[in-house]
Order: structure tokens, then sequence, then C-alpha cells
């Protein structure tokens, strides 16, 4: 089943009651994540600082359910190749420089690491426990002599990277963890670090109701909302039908340059 129908109200207390009563038995694990949100709340304020918490907090637990809240090696393995075997349908070929926003423990850079040219993966997250898991999934592949880059990073301004030099910008469940503002930030540097012809793929839980957040971890937005976000920054954004079709709850997106016509349009 893809991401055909779009999320409810999932912070709304009549869902709660319904999930709850059809799924007692997951009421525990939902208890202890709304009193780690109310304890790092009151710590971090600002979100990055949150999330990279949470990150800690599951990391601890699993790095495989860290990445996708899914402790199956299998299932974490299966998304991985979901995301690898749709962008070579869209066409990526070993000489595109790619950057993965929110790389995590490579569920899928893996796949990316070993069949682009040497030193044309570039990923960045905001856990330094996932990176150091990135590393670990990096020996037990093989890697090391691909020479990927893993970096820390704070934010999503990019400014440590080069003007013009990404084919592909990939983020796969970042924005369904991220406030509009962290949306924003992208939007606002993106367009930058894209090479020309280059696209920004990215996932996001979708709703076509009211947008909301699940204990600040879990993000719902509208996609008229992101389209026109995007175009804020002379960026022009579209569904991936195609995306939809797969066994995936999110639906994707693809960002790319506006021409300067659109934005003619658009002024």
């Amino acid at each position: 089943m893809g991401a055909t129908e779009p999320a409810r109200n999932r912070s709304s207390l009549a869902h709660q009651v319904r999930y709850a009563l059809r799924y007692p038995e997951r009421v525990p694990a939902h208890a202890r994540r709304a009193l780690r949100d109310a304890l790092l709340r009151m710590r971090y304020r600002d979100h990055i600082s949150y999330y990279r918490a949470v990150m800690a907090s599951d990391t601890a637990r699993s790095a495989e359910a860290a990445v996708g809240h899914n402790p199956s090696r299998e299932k974490w393995a299966r998304v991985g190749r979901m995301q690898f075997d749709y962008l070579m349908r869209h066409g990526l070929k070993p000489q595109d420089r790619m950057l993965e926003i929110g790389c995590g423990n490579l569920r899928a850079g893996r796949l990316f690491i070993e069949y682009l040219n040497h030193g044309n993966y570039y990923g960045i997250d905001i856990s330094p426990h996932i990176l150091l898991s990135a590393q670990d999934t990096l020996v037990r592949e093989g890697l090391q002599s691909k020479l990927p880059y893993l970096v820390l990073a704070d934010d999503l301004t990019f400014a440590f990277l080069p003007d013009g030099h990404f084919d592909v910008v990939h983020a796969h469940s970042v924005f369904s963890h991220s406030p509009r503002h962290v949306i924003e930030e992208c939007f606002a540097h993106v367009g930058r670090i894209l090479a020309p012809g280059g696209f920004f793929d990215f996932t996001f839980d979708r709703t076509k109701g009211e947008e909301h957040h699940v204990l600040h971890e879990d993000f719902y937005y509208r996609a008229e909302t992101l389209v026109e976000l995007a175009a804020q920054y002379g960026l022009s954004a579209r569904l991936m039908h195609d995306w939809e079709q797969l066994p995936h709850r999110q639906s994707k997106m693809r960002v790319t340059a506006m021409s300067e016509q659109a934005r003619t349009v658009g002024s």
C-alpha cells in the first residue's frame, strides 16, 4: 500500500482514543514517548537540539529502530533498497554528486556509496550517535575505499558546501520530523548548492486536513503548503505520483530551480 491516503489528524483526542482501543498493546510505548517528549522539551528549546536528543535516545536502543522507528533489519534494508531503486529508475548515474540530508546509519546511503563514483556521496545528519553507527555500516559493507563524506550538521543552511555542486539532493523521512521553519531554512538554501539541472527529492507525511504534529516528532503537511513555500524561494515543487504506488506511507516531492520565466510570472 502506497501513500495514497493522506493522514488524518493524529494529534486529536478522538484519533488517540480510537488508536488506543484498536492497539492497546502500543499504549505503553506511546506513553513512554510522551513522557520523553515532555522531559526533552523542558531541556531543549530549539528543535534541532531536541531531535538530536530524541535520536540519541532511539539509537541507544537500536540504530535500526532510530531510522524509521523499525527494529527489523530486513525492513530497514528493504526501505533503503526502495529509495535506491527509485532514484535508479529516475536516471541516477555513477558520476552524479549526491547529498543525502539525514543520512542516518546509511540505510540507503550504503547503496548509493557503492554505486556512485569515488567521493561522490556526501551525507549529513544532526546526530553524532547515528553517524558513528554509519561508520559501522561502512565497515560492515566494506565501503571504506569509496571515501564518502559523513558530516555532523547543526542546520540546513549548507553554508560549508560549495555552490552548484550536487546533481541530486535526497532527504528521506527528514521533513516528516521537521517543523515548518526547518523546512523553510532548507528551501532558502538548497537552490544554491544544486548543480544546473539538479533536483532535490524529499519525503513527508501528508495530510489533506489540518496540519499538525505528534509529540514534536512527527509532522504532517498539506502538499499545497510545501509547493507554495518552495515557490517563495524560487523553487518548483511537485508530487512524485509514481512513488505513491510503492509500499511506503510517506509522499515524495521533487524540487528543482524555477525557470526565470516562471519566477517572473510568480513575482
